[in-house]
């Protein structure tokens, strides 16, 4: 049995992170599938079960906007770091967001590569999905979350999180935006594993919907 769970999410600022446009990242105009997945995961973690994200709706104008702030992370030159030196790092980001998001949630595939913890919960559930959609919908009514979602960079909160609003309307006469290739995940085994760079190619976003591919 499928077991769906959704939310939706709004915020002032995002950033969906082109990985070819270098150092001055441009954003796509949609979430990437593994940001999906881990705005769910900031509501409900569990590395059990493994949440798969279906179709994102855009429900405000994409709106692209330049965006620069000074950056002080480990990625400076040495001299810059040494110095105690930022630099200004330039973006274009979206701005005034919203989106329903979808996904399916199932067990963790790979049982083997499970934390001895999350293997005892496993065999001791009857229902992962479930379960894990019944805590969730709890979670999601209640404003909780297991860490703060966030709309692509870290600084970028969001203004809203939780159940669908109804006054909340999805663009359906959003014109059709074709993406060549998407970044789908970087991670795609999973808890603990390499990385190893996914693409999704020839994607549309068409009736401001956006179907994430079925892996295989």
């Amino acid at each position: 049995m499928t077991y769906i769970v959704h939310l939706e999410i709004a915020g002032p600022t995002a950033l969906w992170t082109r990985p070819d446009t270098g150092d001055s990242p441009v954003s796509y105009p949609a979430p990437t599938y593994s940001a999906v997945k881990a705005i769910f995961e900031s509501i409900l973690w569990g590395p059990a079960i493994e949440v798969v994200p279906v179709k994102c709706e855009i429900c405000a104008p994409i709106q692209f906007h330049s965006y620069t702030t000074n950056y002080g992370g480990p990625l400076r030159k040495s001299k810059n770091i040494s110095d105690g030196n930022s630099y200004q790092l330039g973006a274009t980001v979206l701005i005034d967001v919203c989106y329903r998001l979808y996904a399916e949630v199932i067990p963790f595939r790979d049982k083997n590569r499970l934390p001895q913890n999350a293997r005892e919960w496993d065999r001791a559930t009857t229902s992962p999905g479930h379960a894990y959609q019944d805590i969730f919908n709890r979670r999601i009514t209640r404003g909780q979350c297991f860490s703060i979602p966030y709309l692509g960079w870290r600084e970028f909160t969001p203004s809203f999180f939780g159940a669908f609003r109804p006054e909340t309307k999805v663009l359906l006469n959003l014109p059709r935006i074709e993406i060549p290739s998407m970044l789908r995940q970087v991670f795609p085994k999973g808890y603990n594993s390499a990385v190893n760079y996914l693409f999704d190619t020839n994607i549309v976003i068409e009736n401001g919907t956006l179907l994430y591919p079925r892996e295989g």
